[in-house]
């Protein structure tokens, strides 16, 4: 851009001219000036930046009016060494050592330093150096000028804060860009790189960086970079560097150190800007200024092969003079855009602002730029600068306008793609819904492809499981087409997808990118392509989304109004656009996703009646979904602390509750617990709580937990238990009528044994001389005999009585022979034979006598009735008891009677299946919930001959506990014998 317009002091008039002869003649004298002259004087004047010719030796003959008007000092205080006074003095050592070097080598170099206005403001500059020479390469002179970069490298002081993401950004600038290690190894290369070089990253590691260097310029590159090594220095440096084809084109290479905290260098981050074209215009510009003198043809053949337009216009505005790379682009011809003709060319959107501002520079006669788009000769626009700078006569009249337009349509549309990243993101990043962020992608796009319409298309995730029998189970829908005709759409609409509709149901249906370059020459698709031509439509490209995954998840189409082959910065741009579509269809899958399984969670909760909490130990943070408030019954707003969690404990487990919080804060492990809340109406709830121990990025601890209200489930319980008791009480009363006989039996033995006793002792009384010893002895036994008496009848009362359930040590093999003690006299008047196998050091087992009795009771009743109707072979049964190899305590019971249908193997043990005919069925399922009760198995099996086996296992006694148990029953034993 030009430079800002500014106030200065008035310096000293000086003659251009002369200044200029005095340059380029031998004899430094002031020749007759010729019109030439005159021209080239005043174009030197007006050119938009800071020109100054030096002698051999460095010394500075001569400054333009810009330098004058910009400085604020006279072409005698700039000459000599006096123009060093204008330069930072920050910057002036290296530029004072930069210009030695080139004055030694003769090499032009660009150098970068900031110069001071004449207000006192310092701006950055690009100074440029090239040699004058002779005919035989002698030099004459030289000659410079500064550029004003400063807005430049304002702007990309800018644009780093909005970069996201390194690689993306790389490969999106149109240099080549390299991290390299230490010692000038590769880590890291971008797009532009790789493709320069013919080579990934992984072969370029391989190489050599000196291999690529032309040999010319490879020496004093190595000699730098062994420098900046050293010193730790930014290496700057122009040289040729060879293309993957071989050819060798100048770079401008600038590696910066990044430095770790110590001061060490880490890696040098790289950064090759191809300046072939600009040597080679420079070249060209070099060679052409030494020989401006020459002829007016030649100067009008250099001001057509700038690279750019120059054109001069009267002081009303008028346009006298355009060159011909103008004509070139625009395809209008010279005559045609003098005067205003030129304004044809000129966007519609930006021709007003462009007169407007033309106007007013016209009416302030000061410089400027605008920025505004030209038709190329193909109806193409492309942005470019344009820069307007006035010639004043003595005094401070226009006389022409001299300007340059200058190509900045790659950087306005990196920064336009760039800006309308930044606002997609930050639509995606802020929630806002997926249609707004596509139809802003859309209309990103069709602001950086000219002529494009866009459109993107979601598939629908119900039915994208695989592309087999895709057509008949996919399903389009619409995300956004800002200005697609609906016609084009109609694939949209929810319907099973045909293949050949168009291209958008060939590329959802096929996975792949379809490229119609030119619809006309289409043979696919009638009816869509016809629709397509009638709206204009020239050619399509559809290109699937996918996510990170590689799911597709949708199509991005541009339908565009010429016949066009996609090149490879469409390709890339395509990708971009692709990648940002999938991040905002993925962002917002997700969210609904996660809105989805919120609700579905809150209404699992609620039907489960379970709570989350989170429990975060080092600050007792506590955090409740709205079903836990709702089971505490507390406003879901409240502050939660354990405080107020004890308001609604039961005050009976208060105690408990606090002592497993405070071993939970320190033994970090997952652990259950059930506790009751007394609400404040005095209802009671049953909780029951399962926590998971895991710790936080900072290493604290924190439990997951889930609490479960089983109120209904412990009433339930409750009631469950209730009406197995009554089971349990009547099966054992339905046993009573089968044990009448046996318990008549068992009873009636120790009676005749009291009588009996009773009449022997009175004989022995009622004898002469009395035998009271015979009587003594005969008392004891009659004592004995009514005590088996009573413990007939206290085992019976025992098994028939409602009592609760009361856990014990129990040997089982007591309890068994107790059982068959009872049920002898029953089983020999049934013809059963009894085979008892008790195990010796049988260990005891914990649980309650009276129910473990009933079972084994239950058992041998079923297995003697089941040998009731045999009559062709003994009827035989065994008990036997012995330890499973899983710790448990087994009894099993053997019979050989009818046996039963393996079928029915599994429906022996519910309620109410019986195979007997005056049977229940309430038995077996009885003992089976008494057995499960004890955390046993009841099971049966047919024997490998007749009948069947009944067996149940039940866990060990611990052993620590079996002694505890073992030395309480001898102790009371003891005290029982010794009363």
């Amino acid at each position: 851009m030009v430079s800002t317009v500014h106030t200065h002091k008035p310096t000293p008039k000086y003659d251009g001219l002369a200044c200029m002869n005095s340059a380029f003649s031998s004899d430094g004298d002031c020749r007759e000036r010729t019109g030439m002259e005159n021209e080239l004087s005043r174009v030197v004047d007006v050119l938009p930046g800071l020109v100054w010719t030096a002698l051999p030796d460095g010394r500075v003959d001569f400054v333009n009016r810009a330098w004058c008007d910009y400085t604020g000092g006279s072409l005698a205080q700039a000459g000599g060494q006096g123009w060093m006074a204008a330069i930072h003095p920050d910057d002036l050592a290296e530029l004072l050592d930069r210009w030695q070097a080139i004055l030694a080598s003769h090499q032009p170099q660009d150098i970068v330093a900031r110069v001071r206005r004449c207000d006192g403001t310092w701006r950055w500059f690009l100074l440029r150096v090239r040699a004058l020479t002779d005919e035989a390469g002698v030099i004459l002179g030289w000659c410079g000028m500064l550029v004003d970069i400063e807005d430049h490298r304002q702007a990309d002081r800018d644009s780093h804060g909005m970069v996201s993401d390194f690689s993306a950004i790389a490969d999106a600038i149109p240099a080549s860009v390299l991290l390299m290690t230490p010692e000038g190894d590769i880590e890291y290369s971008n797009r532009q790189s790789q493709e320069f070089r013919g080579a990934t990253l992984e072969q370029q590691r391989e190489w050599k960086s000196a291999d690529l260097i032309h040999p010319d310029e490879l020496p004093a590159a190595i000699a730098e970079w062994e420098r900046c090594v050293r010193t730790g220095e930014l290496f700057e440096m122009e040289f040729r560097a060879r293309r993957a084809d071989g050819v060798y084109r100048w770079f401008h290479v600038r590696s910066r150190p990044m430095k770790d905290a110590e001061g060490r260098i880490a890696r040098w981050c790289t950064l090759d800007v191809d300046i072939d074209d600009r040597k080679r215009s420079e070249a060209l510009l070099a060679s052409t200024l030494a020989e401006l003198a020459a002829s007016e043809d030649r100067l009008r053949a250099i001001i057509d092969t700038v690279p750019g337009f120059v054109w001069r216009a009267a002081p009303d505005g008028g346009v006298e003079f355009l060159n011909q790379r103008w004509c070139d682009f625009t395809g209008i011809s010279l005559e045609d855009s003098l005067g205003i003709g030129w304004t044809s060319s000129i966007h519609p959107d930006d021709a007003a602002p462009l007169a407007t501002y033309w106007q007013a520079l016209l009416e302030a006669g000061q410089p400027g730029s605008f920025e505004a788009r030209l038709r190329r000769f193909d109806g193409t626009y492309r942005w470019f600068l344009i820069r307007a700078v006035p010639l004043l006569d003595e005094a401070g009249r226009v006389v022409k306008w001299y300007g340059q337009n200058t190509d900045i349509d790659d950087r306005k549309r990196a920064e336009m793609l760039l800006a309308g990243e930044k606002y997609l993101l930050g639509l995606i990043a802020g929630g806002s819904p997926l249609a707004q962020a596509l139809t802003s992608l859309c209309e990103l796009v069709q602001a950086s492809m000219e002529g494009a319409l866009c459109a993107i298309v979601l598939i629908d995730p119900r039915h994208t499981r695989s592309l087999e029998e895709v057509s008949l189970r996919l399903r389009l829908q619409l995300g956004a087409a800002p200005d697609v005709p609906d016609n084009l759409l109609e694939d949209t609409n929810g319907q099973p997808l045909e293949p050949e509709a168009s291209p958008i149901a060939l590329s959802a249906t096929s996975g792949e990118p379809v490229i119609s370059t030119d619809l006309i020459a289409e043979a696919r698709w009638d009816a869509w392509r016809a629709a397509a031509l009638s709206h204009g439509v020239r050619a399509c490209w559809s290109t699937p989304i996918r996510s990170g995954r590689g799911n597709m998840m949708g199509i991005f189409s541009l339908l565009l109004r010429e016949p066009k082959i996609p090149e490879p910065a469409h390709h890339n741009l395509i990708a971009q656009f692709t990648h940002l579509a999938s991040i905002a269809i993925e962002r917002a899958r997700n969210e609904a996703a996660l809105t989805q399984s919120e609700a579905f969670l809150a209404r699992t909760q609620r039907l489960t009646l379970t709570g989350t909490v989170a429990w975060r130990v080092n600050t007792d943070e506590i955090l409740w979904s709205e079903e836990l408030y709702r089971i505490y019954e507390f406003d879901s707003p409240v502050t939660l602390t354990h405080d107020l969690i004890n308001t609604r404990i039961h005050p009976e487990d208060i105690p408990a509750h606090d002592e497993m919080l405070r071993r939970q804060r320190s033994d970090a492990r997952d652990f259950e617990s059930e506790h009751r809340l007394l609400m404040p109406d005095g209802r009671v709830k049953f909780l029951h709580l399962v926590a998971h121990a895991t710790r936080d990025e900072e290493g604290g601890l924190e439990y997951i937990s889930a609490v479960q209200d089983v109120t209904q489930h412990r009433l339930s319980e409750e009631a469950l238990g209730k009406v197995r008791s009554e089971l349990t009480h009547v099966a054992r009363v339905a046993s009573l009528g089968t044990l009448t006989a046996s318990i008549a039996h068992e009873v009636n033995q120790p009676l005749s044994g009291i009588i009996t006793n009773a009449n022997t002792c009175l004989r022995m009384l009622a004898a002469n001389p009395p035998n009271v010893d015979g009587a003594r002895e005969t008392a004891r036994r009659t004592i004995r005999d009514g005590n088996r008496a009573s413990d007939v009848i206290k085992r019976l009362r025992a098994l028939f009585a409602k009592k609760k359930v009361a856990t014990e040590p129990v040997d089982l093999n007591e309890a068994a022979r107790e059982v068959v003690a009872m049920l002898l006299g029953e089983l020999q008047r049934n013809g059963v034979t009894l085979h008892p196998g008790f195990a010796d050091d049988l260990p005891p087992v914990m649980g309650d006598r009276v129910q473990l009795q009933q079972v084994i009771l239950n058992l041998i009743l079923n297995a003697s009735d089941a040998m009731s109707g045999i009559g062709d072979r003994p009827r035989r049964m065994a008990i036997r008891t012995g330890r499973d190899e899983n710790n448990h305590v087994r009894l099993d019971v053997l019979d050989t009677g009818a046996g039963f249908d393996p079928q029915d193997a599994d429906a022996l043990f519910n309620a109410f299946f019986t195979t007997k005919s005056d049977g229940m069925g309430i038995g077996l399922s009885v003992s089976r919930s008494i057995i499960e009760g004890h955390d046993g198995r009841l099971w049966a099996a047919a024997n490998d001959g007749p009948g069947a086996t009944f067996s149940f296992s039940i866990p060990c006694l611990p052993e620590e506990i079996a002694a505890a148990e073992s030395g309480t029953l001898a102790d009371s034993n003891r005290i029982t014998e010794s009363s």
